[in-house]
């Protein structure tokens, strides 16, 4: 980095230069290319991001494939961790110096939504894949060398040396906390394990399915295996996915393309009748469907998980629901990301059975970020930790 500046009160007020990696266009190799980076403003916080990890939302977010959210230049990446580097005017709660986590589901804890027991979101910081520039002043803090301006992606920017954000959107944590393995807790397993434990509240001794043994989806067994789930199937076409899933507390295993009845009606025969719930990680109307239908009659539950790009609506009849199936979305698994996380990565220190090095397939450095992509785009990483 250039133009480092020594801090005065913990705010550093002055413009610095830094290393990004920059998309220009939809599916176009990264530019790795120096930027320039404001310093926050009242209520931001600039980090020095030391981990990001590269996540299917970044990959679909990339190639672009939802044309409503196509702006560039953009900086992608939610799923990090670093330190911070300063604090803008107004900032209590954190200071020079702290670990954090960047969240893409922000708590301001002071709106309605925020004060509500009933969800997580945030009536003014909650995910938002269409904003593109901070709420401040509806600009950006990222621009390149000669003063365009570059756009923000999901609250966060993670894929570069330095991001702005707003501080409802970063998260202090226990400085003896592992940063490189607390880097998963910014989207991929709070998301999957909070889904378990919060949206859905699995008991011990309940059956779980889960579609889609993605990052997420091994963090729902996770969680799953963690409850005492007595049964968790899991159910993929990448059948490389099944020593995975063992690994991560699975106790059985269903590839459709295998099978010569559906998915769901297999699973109903594999559990009398049906199981108590059931997750949709995969952003797939036909899955979620499955999913839906391979829960018990008069009881079962479905989350969804996946993202949905697609403009087709539910596939079910509402009669449907009469049978006392039941069917909700979790965004973040359910996690108030200020209030609660910071206790999450506590209990992910010293529980056990929640094995964040497994999640980490493949570590490379920063400039390599095609080559984590790629191995996203071909199946062969659950999570590719990149190194700033």
């Amino acid at each position: 980095m250039d133009n480092v500046i020594e801090p005065a009160n913990g705010v550093l007020g002055k413009e610095i230069t830094c290393t990004a990696a920059v998309a220009w266009g939809p599916g176009q190799p990264f530019s790795i290319q120096q930027i320039r980076v404001q310093p926050p403003q009242k209520l931001e916080v600039r980090i020095k991001i030391l981990y990001t990890s590269v996540c299917h939302t970044d990959l679909s977010a990339w190639q672009g494939q939802n044309e409503s959210q196509r702006v560039y230049p953009r900086i992608f990446g939610h799923e990090a961790s670093g330190v911070v580097e300063c604090i803008g005017e107004g900032v209590q709660d954190m200071k020079e110096g702290d670990h954090v986590l960047t969240i893409f589901n922000g708590e301001c804890r002071r709106c309605a939504y925020c004060k509500s027991e009933s969800t997580n979101l945030c009536e003014k910081f909650r995910v938002d894949p269409s904003r593109s520039v901070m709420r401040n002043d509806e600009k950006t803090r990222f621009s390149t060398q000669d003063g365009k301006p570059i756009y923000h992606f999901l609250n966060t920017s993670t894929f570069s040396e330095y991001t702005v954000m707003d501080s409802a959107c970063v998260v202090k944590i226990n400085p003896k906390a592992p940063l490189d393995k607390m880097t998963l807790l910014s989207c991929c397993l709070s998301t999957g394990f909070g889904a378990v434990t919060n949206t859905a509240n699995v008991q011990h001794g309940s059956t779980v399915a889960v579609f889609g043994l993605g990052a997420v989806g091994l963090a729902v067994i996770q969680g799953a295996k963690t409850i005492g789930a007595s049964k968790i199937i899991g159910v993929d076409i990448n059948a490389d996915k099944h020593i995975k899933g063992q690994t991560m507390g699975m106790t059985h295993f269903i590839n459709p393309r295998d099978l010569k009845m559906s998915a769901h009606e297999k699973i109903r025969e594999m559990t009398e009748g049906g199981v108590d719930f059931s997750f949709e990680c995969v952003g797939n109307l036909d899955v979620l469907r499955e999913a839906f239908l391979s829960t018990h009659d008069g009881w079962g539950l479905t989350i969804v998980l996946g993202i949905h790009l697609t403009p087709r609506m539910l596939p079910l009849h509402p009669m449907e629901l009469f049978d006392g199936r039941r069917i909700t979305g979790s965004v973040f698994g359910g996690f108030k990301g200020k209030s609660q996380l910071p206790l999450f990565a506590d209990q992910c220190m010293h529980q056990d059975g929640i094995k964040l090095e497994e999640f980490i397939t493949h570590e490379l450095p920063f400039n390599n970020i095609d080559q984590a992509f790629q191995l996203l785009v071909l199946g062969k990483s659950i999570r590719c930790l990149l190194h700033l």
